[in-house]
């Protein structure tokens, strides 16, 4: 039997290269004659950098930087051969697991670290640029990188807005007349791993705030900045980015450098399938192995393991999805694929979290042997 490993990471305990390794094992335990490949892959989001150091030539290149609470730190990215393009990955500086629980500030964090890795890449020649937006710690619309590059929000006082997404709700005017000029000419390309718009029940703010951090209270208050932000846009630029899907991905950043730096947005599972050839290679294995922390509602929005199971459809290979938390059991319209939750109900989030690399194993030999029976 040949097995497909190719698991997202479980966000807040195992990296998506420790997850595989887990299945991996797990898989040879139970069906030691198995051959397994082993692609610990990204939706184009966290992790998409180390998915294309091993598949795609290029090298990283590592720059001083600073994370969502604007401290300094030391990140990389990826630059291809050609040196002139490079897939940068949000979650490096302002990723969500860069910050402990309790500096969780949705409010206040930031994509200006971001936006001073692309000048880094801009410096060296940079002419396009991939951005992987998915893990972030932030709501700020992309205000951050804009900043970064040399852009202004300013208030009804002509007065810069402190960094992150909670003042935006007093946005009046947006300057670019001092950004990077080398922004502006460069191809911009989001890689976004969801399809949620910026506003409303399914927007940024009422789906994504509250996991990084956000009360009731703040969710209104950023409900409200995107609100504004749309507004502003659309009376200064002519775009209108209410409704645009895909536009509340990572915070709102797809949406704000749609709109300042015509950014387009690509499906960033379908970019890296593209460049690593994914679909040929499920299409010769008998069984695919995914996975990720939580499986959800957010899960079908575009989400690894539901393109995975929709390839798996497609190239009629069964596909397991195995969950640190599965609220999803069933997938309507996917018979070839099985949602397994790894961690007993009575079990709590910090207990899930902590035993998360025995939940993992234990659930993939059950339901291995399961299949050996059949076999």
């Amino acid at each position: 039997m040949e097995i497909l490993v190719i698991p997202d990471s479980f966000k807040g305990s195992l990296h998506a290269v420790e997850v595989a390794n887990i299945m991996v094992r797990a898989v040879k335990k139970i069906l030691p004659k198995s051959k397994c490949l082993s692609m610990p892959f990204s939706d184009g989001g966290e992790g998409a950098i180390n998915v294309l150091k091993s598949n795609i030539k290029g090298t990283l290149k590592a720059c001083f930087c600073y994370d969502a609470l604007q401290r300094p730190i030391k990140a990389s990215y990826f630059r291809f051969k050609n040196k002139n393009s490079v897939w940068i990955e949000l979650s490096q500086t302002a990723g969500i697991t860069k910050l402990k629980k309790s500096e969780l500030q949705p409010l206040k964090t930031s994509t200006w670290g971001t936006g001073k890795m692309i000048n880094h890449a801009l410096s060296l020649g940079c002419k396009n640029i991939y951005l992987g937006i998915g893990g972030s710690a932030t709501q700020d619309l992309g205000t951050g990188i804009i900043s970064a590059l040399g852009g202004r929000f300013l208030d009804e006082n002509n007065k810069e807005l402190p960094q992150g997404g909670g003042e935006l709700y007093r946005l009046k005017k947006i300057d670019l007349s001092n950004i990077n000029p080398k922004a502006l000419e460069c191809n911009w390309v989001v890689a976004c791993d969801v399809e949620n718009p910026l506003l409303g029940i399914n927007g940024t703010a009422h789906t994504y705030a509250k996991q990084k951090g956000a009360s009731a209270q703040d969710i209104e208050q950023l409900e409200r900045g995107g609100r504004k932000f749309a507004e502003v846009i659309s009376k200064e630029f002519g775009v209108n980015i209410n409704k645009f899907m895909g536009g509340g991905a990572a915070g709102g950043v797809s949406a704000g450098l749609h709109a300042l730096l015509n950014a387009r947005l690509e499906n960033g599972f379908e970019l890296l399938a593209k460049l690593t050839g994914l679909e040929e290679q499920i299409s010769k294995m008998d069984l695919v192995l995914t996975g990720e922390g939580s499986f959800d509602k957010q899960s079908l929005f575009g989400k690894l393991p539901i393109q995975l199971a929709t390839l798996s459809q497609k190239t009629e290979i069964p596909c397991l999805i195995f969950a640190g938390r599965a609220k999803i059991k069933k997938i309507e319209g996917f018979n070839l694929c099985k949602v397994i939750d790894c961690t007993p109900a009575e079990s709590s989030v910090d207990d899930a979290m902590k035993n998360a690399e025995n939940n993992l194993e234990q659930a993939i030999i059950n339901e291995l042997s399961l299949i050996k029976k059949k076999i």
